[in-house]
């Protein structure tokens, strides 16, 4: 016998915990949610290591930052927020360096004293020959932006390692995401209204999100169209890969994944910060997390630490970040297609849009898609 239930979501990450979330208390409908994995939260997922007690975010740090008032006001309903701000260093020749590329940066790798006119005029003499109207590939457009020295020390091995390619295959709208700066801020966000981490961690909030009793998760279940379980009155809401939920029919999309290996440290900080990044091919990994970091004063008293790894992999099973060439923007198209051949079928998140959202984008689409 058949389920019978309102609304079916697949997933529990931001897209389908906001949307399960408006749908149960807002419509007051019912809603199961299905998740693979054995816990709620998507790749936000945090959880508190037992043998050193500080939060770490099992998936990597995820800084939450938005200008958009309306996904803060909703957040915000669900959680208070530390005032953390993002920093991110660069670890280049045992020395580090200030990342996003400041004028920190340029002065101390350069060993010079510019202000910002004369660091933006001396770095316009670097990308002269570099510049031209249309950017093929990542590496093109990096090179117009920085110069060889800065992409060629902090920029080229590190997108290698990250997306598993040249950086001449990659599109050069990846560059985008690289901010560059002829003054001395520091805040990775700065240009962001809000910004920090929940006070109680990830996890938290999607608990206090789906805590309506309208809202039923099962999980540790891999959802296949095939199913004849559940009996859905409205529609299902996909948040998975587009591929996998075809069982690749007409192809793989290629994704770009991460491991992480977890050291514990009998020191109060080990890094100093909560991210560092380490360009060079010496290093299999390409960044260190200290988590304590992130909630640095809940841990005046702790002498312990928990590092993190991180590896960049291929693994279509644990997808987090699209690789998006034309070749893969052309297949995702044609997955799309057969998605308006199911009936009272929705989908959307990043994974399912195979596009590389922020948090507040997530959010922002999925209270948007519920408007519609």
């Amino acid at each position: 016998m058949k389920l019978k239930i309102d609304f079916l979501i697949i997933g529990s990450g931001f897209y389908g915990s906001v949307i399960a979330e408006r749908i149960a208390n807002k419509l007051n409908k019912k809603v199961i949610i299905l998740e693979k994995r054995n816990h709620i939260g998507g790749n936000c997922y945090s959880e508190t290591d037992k043998k050193t007690n500080v939060e770490y975010h099992k998936y990597g740090t995820h800084i939450f930052h938005t200008s958009n008032e309306k996904v803060w006001r909703y957040l915000t309903s669900f959680c208070n927020f530390n005032s953390y701000r993002h920093q991110v260093l660069s670890n280049f020749k045992n020395k580090i360096y200030q990342m996003p590329i400041n004028l920190e940066t340029i002065n101390s790798f350069f060993k010079k004293n510019y202000n910002p006119s004369q660091a933006f005029e001396f770095l316009q003499k670097k990308t002269k020959k570099f510049k031209k109207k249309k950017y093929e590939n990542f590496e093109e457009k990096a090179l117009s932006q920085i110069g060889l020295e800065l992409y060629e020390a902090f920029i080229k091995s590190y997108t290698t390692k990250h997306w598993g390619k040249n950086p001449k295959e990659l599109p050069s709208t990846i560059f985008n995401r690289l901010p560059l700066r002829f003054n001395y801020r520091e805040d990775y966000f700065n240009q962001c209204k809000y910004q920090g981490i929940p006070n109680l961690g990830y996890t938290d909030i999607f608990k206090n999100m789906l805590a309506s009793k309208n809202i039923k998760i099962i999980k540790n279940v891999n959802y296949k169209l095939s199913s004849n379980k559940y009996n859905v009155k409205y529609s299902t809401i996909y948040t998975g890969p587009l591929d996998q939920l075809f069982n690749y029919s007409l192809g793989k999309l290629e994704w770009r994944s991460l491991k992480f290996k977890i050291k514990r440290k009998n020191t109060k900080d080990f890094l100093g910060t909560s991210v560092i990044n380490f360009p060079e091919k010496k290093y299999k990994y390409t960044r260190l997390h200290e988590p304590k970091h992130l909630h640095i004063d809940r841990y005046n008293t702790n002498n312990k630490t928990l590092i993190q790894e991180e590896y960049p992999c291929e693994n279509t099973k644990e997808p987090y970040y699209p690789i998006n060439t034309q070749k893969n923007r052309d297949l995702h198209r044609d997955y799309k297609k057969l998605t308006l051949k199911l009936k009272n079928f929705e989908f959307g998140g990043r994974l399912a849009d195979y596009a590389y959202y922020d948090m507040d984008m997530t959010i922002s689409a999925a209270l948007k898609k519920y408007d519609q």
